[in-house]
């Protein structure tokens, strides 16, 4: 390997080099592509010179390793650049070859390898272990197409094969020589596939180098040769197609039995590859399995992985000849669980039936561990605790409970803010608390530094850096020495001049991407995530239809609006009939709003499709208002939240998830608190009517959608949503709805006082540096890990 260049002079000859023997082409005959994938090679050698300093460093004895079905990581050009601080000779090396840098940005398409917080979590996670030199490694799946491309017709979500790629996957080593098989089935009509690692290096920023080890599925024989010499060219290459089907493609819709077990056997794939790839590390470097507790931790990211316990058992016991209770106490000190959800139906359970097909052993397994745990609960507790206890559901279908799973056999069980993990304890998995009251901890979700203000917000940094030193990009909770610069005018007017910067910036973005664009005058309004009834994008957009409503009627003069450009980010899953109706709506209702000229261009929605990484690092950094309404007691954490509010964005929002510790850190008056507690939602709940008394303005909004204002007057197209709300209205939109609109109303009069405005968005910037994902790890490793 030549030595990484540190000189701007080493960086054009690698840069030249690798064009030559990688590409094959000069730099006057180069394309894009070449000189981005030439680019690639030339960081992607000093990251892995990175990594192997690493490896030869003394190590802490125990290896994180996290387990996760997700990883969205965004583009990995500029992150790198950063992390090994070559961005400015990259840059000044580029340049000298008549290369634009900027164009190679945007060559770069973004890994779909996640849907949304989790995924982005788990990258946080690794960019934090890496930097604070964790020994750690991070495991999933290398999917081909990933999450989802999405574009609209007609207003409605189309879902395209997001081929990320395409063109080849420059950042990844492949490790075929560390292949595991996977096999599936039972003893008699058992198959197998082939599991390939590809790693990519997870930079520290200016310090060590952690692994992201994703596998794909290949099969053992890819082409039945006597079939194909036969002509029977379907049969020849069925084994191929069927592996490869394990790692195609994020979360294949489960509506059918067929996508449930696709997703199981994804599941396992990559859970069984990765424990079996930890275990033959330990035994290759002189390790015994009894030293496995205090060399390894799995931490679960979910339910995804926890098929992981009961394959452990079985490499102990079927493979390494251990006896059960000896496999079963390393088992059980080896597994931590992170839970993510507050809905029941989030919480997975695999059908037996299912199992028994599909994994027939690792049933047994499950099982026994079962049954000698309800011995125990029988004990303890008594026979009433028995049913709601146990890893095995009896209806609707016998199922296995893989959030029951992951707590017995876990060291530790955590919830991802401070609300959620006392409901995680109150409400949904209260017998396990008292069972295990060791076992539950907190650990509030993070976000990395990096990524999400020095990358994504350059004039935010420099301004930060300019007043208080760089020391913030590793030490988040330095951000405090900001507060001080809130009383001062200079400072203020400069921290407004990077907003507005950065809506001009957003603005660049959309004309290309999206062919529209906002005011950069107006009041920046952001929901982005991922579309979902309970996080209640219907209680935003029917606030905008009453507004709008407002207007049109003759109530409200449009000249009286506070200027405001709303907009909207989410996917919704292929499956979700609902969430896909609402994105229906909100794209009709931005069609005819921006379009009225009676509302004199004070009031535009906007729904910029296939929201992801890339677009966030300049949403966020442009948002005014960060609407974080889900209903209270149903989001976990969030981290949107943290990252708007990082880069100076107030929120508006309820009591729910991480919204508490943000509203508590930042000031009720930095906050625009508004809707039911989660006692108040739970004790509305049995009564609740909601079409008993609906809000005038939430009748007004509901009235007009009935009409078919916003579908050329087809009344039938949004009727279920009306009909829903009025009957159902599972998530307490219209409960909320006054609540809602009362504190959107403070909004308006807050920001009618820019200089105001901007000092509460400092304080918001200077408060929130607690949110920062090194600060998560540190909690996992003092409260988790050991």
């Amino acid at each position: 390997m030549i030595a990484p260049p540190t000189t701007v002079d080493g960086f054009v000859t690698e840069f030249l080099l690798n064009l030559a023997q990688d590409r094959g082409v000069t730099l006057q005959d180069s394309t894009v592509d070449d000189r981005y994938l030439a680019l690639v090679r030339t960081v992607r050698g000093h990251l892995a010179a990175r990594r192997l300093e690493t490896e030869r460093a003394p190590r802490e004895r125990k290896t994180i390793c996290y387990l996760s079905a997700e990883y969205l990581l965004g583009r990995q050009l500029d992150n790198s650049l950063l992390a090994t601080g070559l961005e400015d000779i990259a840059a000044e090396a580029l340049a000298a070859c008549g290369v634009d840098l900027d164009e190679l940005r945007a060559h770069e398409i973004e890994p779909g390898l996640g849907n949304g917080g989790l995924g982005r979590l788990a990258a946080c996670f690794v960019d934090s272990m890496a930097t604070l030199g964790v020994s750690s490694i991070g495991y999933g799946i290398r999917y081909e197409y990933g999450i989802f491309r999405q574009s609209f017709e007609n207003g409605q979500q189309v879902e395209h094969p997001d081929a990320w790629m395409r063109g080849g996957s420059p950042w990844e080593f492949p490790r075929p020589e560390r292949a595991r098989i996977i096999r599936f089935g039972g003893a008699e009509d058992g198959w197998a596939v082939r599991a390939v690692p590809y790693d990519f290096v997870v930079p520290g920023y200016r310090s060590g180098a952690g692994i992201l080890r994703l596998w794909s599925a290949e099969a053992l024989e890819p082409l039945d040769l006597p079939a194909f010499n036969a002509g029977d060219y379907e049969r020849a290459v069925r084994a191929k197609t069927f592996a490869e089907n394990l790692s195609k493609v994020l979360y294949p819709d489960d509506s059918s039995p067929q996508g449930k077990e696709l997703r199981l056997q994804q599941q396992y794939f990559f859970a069984a590859a990765s424990v079996g790839d930890v275990v033959d590390d330990l035994l290759a470097g002189g390790g015994t399995l009894d030293d496995l507790p205090e060399r390894a931790i799995f931490q679960l990211n979910d339910t995804h992985p926890v098929i992981a316990v009961p394959e452990l058992m079985r490499l102990l016991i079927d493979e390494h000849d251990l006896g059960w209770d000896t496999a079963w106490a390393i088992t059980q000190r080896c597994f931590a669980y992170t839970c993510h959800t507050l809905l029941p139906e989030a919480l997975e359970v695999w059908p037996v039936d299912l199992l028994r097909r599909l994994l027939p052993r690792h049933l047994d397994i499950i099982y026994r561990i079962n049954e000698e745990f309800l011995l125990t609960v029988r004990e303890r507790l008594g026979e009433e605790r028995v049913a709601a206890m146990s890893i095995i559901a009896e209806s609707p279908v016998r199922a296995v409970r893989m959030a029951h799973l992951a707590t017995i056999a876990g060291v530790k069980v955590n919830g991802v803010a401070e609300l959620h993990s006392q409901l995680l304890r109150d409400a949904v998995l209260p017998d396990f608390a008292e069972f295990f009251p060791q076992k539950f901890t907190n650990v509030t979700n993070g976000v990395t530094p990096r990524r999400f203000l020095r990358l994504a917000n350059p004039a935010l940094s420099a301004l930060i850096t300019e007043a208080i030193g760089d020391g913030w990009v590793t030490d988040l909770e330095r951000l405090r020495e900001l507060e001080p610069f809130a009383e001062d005018a200079a400072f203020r007017d400069a921290f407004a001049q990077v907003k507005a910067g950065n809506k001009k910036r957003l603005n660049d973005v959309l004309r290309v991407r999206d062919r529209t664009e906002i005011d950069e005058e107006h009041l920046l309004d952001v929901m982005v995530k991922r579309l979902h009834e309970y996080k209640r994008q219907l209680l935003r957009l029917l606030h905008v239809v009453d507004t709008y409503e407002g207007v049109v009627s003759g109530r409200v003069a449009a000249s009286a609006l506070q200027p405001r450009a709303v907009l909207f980010g989410a996917k919704a899953a292929p499956g979700y009939v609902m969430a896909k109706r609402i994105i229906h709506l909100i794209n009709a209702v931005a069609g005819v709003v921006n379009d009225d000229a009676r509302l004199e261009g004070r009031l535009r929605v906007l729904y910029p499709a296939n929201y992801d990484v890339t677009l966030a690092e300049r949403v966020i950094p442009a948002a005014d208002l960060s609407e974080q309404i889900s209903q209270a007691g149903k989001e976990a954490s969030g981290t949107g939240n943290m990252k708007f509010a990082l880069n100076g964005a107030l929120t508006i929002g309820t009591d729910d998830g991480a919204n508490v510790e943000i509203r508590q850190l930042v000031g009720d008056e930095n906050f625009f608190l508004f809707g039911m507690t989660e006692p108040e939602v739970a004790a509305l709940a049995p009564a609740y009517r909601p079409g008993e008394s609906v809000d005038a303005g939430a009748r007004r909004a509901l009235d007009l959608i009935a009409s078919g204002a916003f579908s050329g007057g087809d009344r039938s197209v949004f009727e279920p949503i009306v009909t829903n709300l009025l009957t159902e209205d599972r998530y307490m939109v219209l409960a909320d709805y006054r609540a809602h609109a009362d504190a959107q109303a403070r909004v308006d009069a807050a920001y009618a006082d820019p200089d105001a405005w901007t000092r509460a968005a400092v304080l918001n910037v200077a408060r929130c540096g607690y949110f920062s994902s090194d600060r998560a790890i540190r909690d996992y490793q003092e409260r988790v890990w050991g």
